[in-house]
Parts: structure tokens; sequence; C-alpha cells
């Protein structure tokens, strides 16, 4: 197992930064494994396909989202158990994960399967780009097993305190998606269908070098094959973990698909180019979105330590380098989004829709610098309900109403559109900052009581 940083000593910015800098690493590959199909598809087929491409992978990364939060009920419990010297029931945690997953595996890939030309309904896919939509739907979700396999992998190896074999797999996954989209979309000429072919058969490669690896080095905990019966309490334990963030990651994620509805409704080059910008924001969101997973477990530490003065430090150290990552984001996105959209899609105009959506992404990436380091700080002293209440009311009471709205007004812009995610921002960061006062009010008063 890696030995855990401490960062309860020292200089608090120079820890916080070398801690984020292996997650912004790791965010990195994720992003670009998720645009490896956009890029290609962009550059060697038609708009038509780029919107197939744009509306399915958002329908499937909601998928993998929802299963990536549910699976963090298993690293939890796994790290807790192996913490604390307890083989065999890691074993069975392992062996309940496995039976949980597999089962869900199936039931997620049937509903797809059966359902994909209604769901591809009603995300309103053109009609230019509809059965390609489901083309690529359908290839993606028979590949469902492997989705869930590897995310059930991974948190087996971080709950086994290995964090880099997760992502070492996604970087050689990586790779070979590259490689399978040149032969199957460039090459063959398979458009959507062969870029989700390339993703699917790169997601069974890192299943398989997953189990390869498992296999060498032997599982560490007792595990045996009579641990592949479910037990209520273990799954029950498991389930209530996940569930919560998994809920918030669905509902939110439910929020862009009303949005991408929404946009594809006005039209295949509306829906393709905002489909790259979102691929665009994969990536300019990268440095808040790693400080904030940094941020989640520096504080932890500190709450835990009895130092809640040094984890706020850390959270207000977190948004600054957030916030002048940020403006260098807005000046590039705002004003050469053009250019930046032109690396996802060769129609130019695509790359200008995408633009114009990218403006409204360009004012977020300054003010989501607060909003994610107050979700890192939340999460690091243990405040879920109160994550999750202000992503469902930033998603369902301001995302989709202002988004629908704007939508309304003619002329139709995108980028007034795209307003509605800034506008929600705010009303979450509004959200967290009265949480954060009633905290230290709360913090305060308990000082005074206890000074009596």
């Amino acid at each position: 197992m890696q030995l855990e940083a401490k960062f309860t000593e020292g200089k608090i910015f120079g820890q916080l930064v070398r801690f984020a800098l292996p997650v912004l690493a790791a965010l990195c590959l994720q992003a670009m494994y998720g645009a490896v199909d956009l890029l290609i598809v962009g550059q060697f087929s038609t708009a038509a396909n780029v919107s197939a491409v744009s509306t399915g992978s958002q329908m499937m990364h909601m998928v993998t989202t929802v299963i990536t939060a549910l699976a963090m009920g298993t690293t939890i419990m796994l790290g807790q158990a192996i913490g604390n010297g307890r083989s065999e029931e890691a074993g069975r945690i392992i062996g309940n994960s496995i039976t949980v997953f597999a089962v869900l595996a199936a039931v997620v890939t049937a509903g797809v399967l059966i359902f994909t030309r209604q769901l591809a309904v009603v995300m309103q896919a053109p009609a230019e780009a509809f059965e390609a939509t489901v083309g690529y739907v359908r290839i993606c979700a028979a590949g469902t097993l492997f989705i869930v396999a590897y995310n059930v992998l991974g948190s087996v190896f971080r709950g086994l305190g290995d964090s880099r074999t997760p992502l070492m797999t996604v970087a050689f996954a990586c790779v070979f998606n590259i490689a399978g989209d040149l032969i199957f979309v460039a090459v063959l000429d398979m458009a959507a269908e062969g870029a989700a072919l390339a993703t699917v058969m790169a997601q069974g490669f890192s299943v398989l070098l997953c189990l390869i690896i498992l296999r060498k080095r032997g599982m560490p905990v007792d595990f045996r094959k009579q641990h592949l019966r479910p037990e209520k309490n273990t799954v029950g334990r498991m389930l209530k973990l996940g569930f919560p963030v998994a809920l918030q990651e669905g509902l939110v994620g439910i929020s862009f698909l009303v949005i991408a509805a929404i946009v594809n409704s006005l039209g295949v080059i509306p829906s393709a180019g905002v489909g790259v910008a979102e691929k665009v924001c994969s990536f300019i969101m990268l440095v808040p979105s790693s400080f904030s997973q940094a941020l989640s477990a520096f504080v932890a530490q500190n709450i835990g330590a009895g130092k809640p003065v040094r984890a706020r430090r850390a959270m207000a150290w977190g948004m600054g380098a957030s916030l002048a990552v940020g403006i260098l984001m807005f000046t590039v996105t705002f004003f050469h989004g053009d250019l930046l959209a032109g690396i996802f899609a060769a129609d130019r105009q695509v790359v200008l829709a995408a633009a114009d959506y990218l403006k409204a992404y360009a004012i977020d990436t300054m003010i989501v610098a607060f909003l994610f380091c107050y979700i890192g700080y939340f999460n690091g002293c243990g405040k879920m309900t109160l994550v999750m209440v202000q992503g469902i009311i930033g998603a369902f009471g301001v995302r989709i109403p202002v988004s629908w709205f704007m939508s309304r007004l003619q002329p139709v812009s995108l980028f007034h559109i795209g307003l509605a995610i800034p506008c929600s921002t705010v009303v979450q960061i509004i959200i967290c900052t009265a949480y954060f006062l009633w905290m230290l009010r709360q913090e305060k008063a308990s000082a005074e009581d206890g000074g009596k």
C-alpha cells in the first residue's frame, strides 16, 4: 500500500500544488480519453457524425459517472477494512462488489439496447444524425460490461492504496483508443460507429490489463469464490455510501442532457457545436477540478487533526491559484474559442457554433474556481449532503430553466443558452458561501462556550 501524504504540517500552498499535480495528470488523461472520438470524427467525418458522437457520448458519460460514484462505496469500505487489518472482510467486500456490479452491468446493457431509439428521440437527436446516434449508443452500450468492470477494478485498486495502476491503465487505453479511431474512422471510414467500436475495444483492453496486473501481483486480501455471494449488510452499506454521490452526479448529468436536447432541437450544426464546446470545456476546467479533489484529502486530514484554520487557508490558496488560471482560460476561450474548437472539428460552421457557446463557458472558468474549491472543502469536512443539495439546486433550479428560457428568445444564440452554466455557478457559490459563514459562526459559538 502507498503511504499517504501528511498535510497537517508545513507550507500549505507547496503541499497542495504537489498533491494536485498528479490529480491534474489523471484528469487530463481521462479528458483526453473522452475527447479522442470526437476529435478524430470531427477531422475525418461530417457534422452529422460529430453530432451523433456528441449526443451519444454525453449519454454514455452519464452512465459511467453514476457507476463511478456508486463504486466509491467499494473504495471507502475496502480502504477501511484494510486499514484495520480485516483481510477476510476486505475479500467479502470485493466479492460483493463484483456480484452487485455484474448485475448492474446486465441491467444497464439490456435497458440501453432495448430503448436506444427512444433515448435518441428524447435527446432530440437531429434527423441527419439520428441513425448514427443510435448506432454509436448501441455499440457503446454493448460494452457496458467493460465500463462497469474497469470502474470496479479501479475502486479495488484505490481501496488497496494503489492510485497509479488505474492511471496507467487509462493511459494505455487512451493510446489504444486513438489507434482504433484512426483505423476505424480515418482509414475504414466507419464514422460514428467506428469511434464507438474503438472506445469499447479500448475499455476491454484496460480491463484485461487490470486483470493481468492483479494476477501477477496476487490479491493482498483473503478473497475466495464464496465471497461472490451477496450479503445484505455488505451490499446495503456499499450502496448507502455510494448512492448520495451517484444521485447527485446522475441528476447533474441529466441537467446537461436536457441542455443537449434543447440544443439538438435547433439542428445538426448547433448540436455538433455544443458537443465540441463540451469537449473543450473538459480541458479548460481541469485545474479547478484537480484543486477540488486535492482539497478533499487536504482538508479531511486537517479537520481530523483539529486544525480547521489551516483547512480554510488551504481552500483560500486553492481558490487563488484556480482563479489565476481561470483568468488565463477566460482570455483564451472568450477571444480565441474558434482556435480551440478547430482542434475538434474541421467544419467551419461547427467551429463558429462551438466558439459562440464557449463564450459563456469562458465566464464560468473564472467563477468556478470558487465553487470547485468550496466543494472540495465541504467534501473534506464530510458535508456531503450540502454538496449534493447545492448541486441539485444548481442543476434543476437554475441550469435547466435558464437554458430553456434562453432557447425561446429570438434570435436564438448558443451564447445565451450557455449563460445558464455560469448563472448556475453563481447561485451555487451563494449557497456555499452562506453555509460556510454559518459554519464559522457555529465554530465561534462552540469555542466561546468551551471557554466559559
